[in-house]
């Protein structure tokens, strides 16, 4: 009877060297290295209609709006991560030009495959961001929107937006309509 196979575990530094030299994205966590799969355009439409709104409001502040493709470090979880999109208004992050550490705002588009692990143990380690203020999540299915907001007291309370609502994002105070959001998005 064979052994099984280890799973190789990496350190951060291993992971971000490797990791550049990758043509797909992992998202690492304590060691572990998990490949991102591609998202259907709905997602990919919403994630840039959203960045879009933000980036035009914040336009002229100190505070930048990133996609996909910025990777963001946990370092209390020992993890980064690549959320759709994020919002920093922090010097040291516009320091780094490859890792951002201290985000406002946190959206994560849901798609089935995802969406227990975003609204579970991710949203675990992006509440050990003390920079973070809010988290949003958008299901595409049902068009409504969960945003938690981190209160004065440190707890997080869910602020439910229904399919229609406006969605306030007090971290950046930018109201984004449903039509903004979902706009060119096929289907429901």
């Amino acid at each position: 009877m064979g052994l099984a196979a280890e799973k190789p575990v990496f350190t951060a530094d291993d992971y971000l060297a490797w990791e550049n030299t990758q043509e797909d994205r992992h998202e690492f966590l304590d060691g572990e290295v998990f490949a991102m799969a591609g998202a259907e355009d709905r997602h990919v439409t919403v994630a840039m209609n959203l960045a879009f709104a933000l980036r035009q409001h914040l336009s002229g502040s100190r505070c930048r709006t990133y996609m996909s493709d910025m990777r963001l470090q946990v370092a209390s979880a020992n993890s980064y991560f690549y959320p759709d999109v994020l919002v920093t208004c922090s010097a040291a992050d516009q320091a780094s030009r490859s890792v951002k550490t201290e985000p406002v705002l946190i959206i994560e588009v849901l798609s089935p495959s995802t969406a227990a692990y975003d609204r579970g143990l991710k949203f675990s380690h992006y509440r050990n961001l003390a920079s973070l203020q809010e988290y949003v999540l958008v299901d595409l299915e049902t068009r409504s929107t969960d945003c938690y907001r981190k209160g004065a007291d440190g707890l997080w309370v869910l602020h439910p937006f229904a399919r229609g609502d406006t969605v306030s994002l007090a971290s950046v105070a930018l109201a984004v309509t449903p039509e903004q959001m979902f706009a060119e998005v096929d289907g429901l």
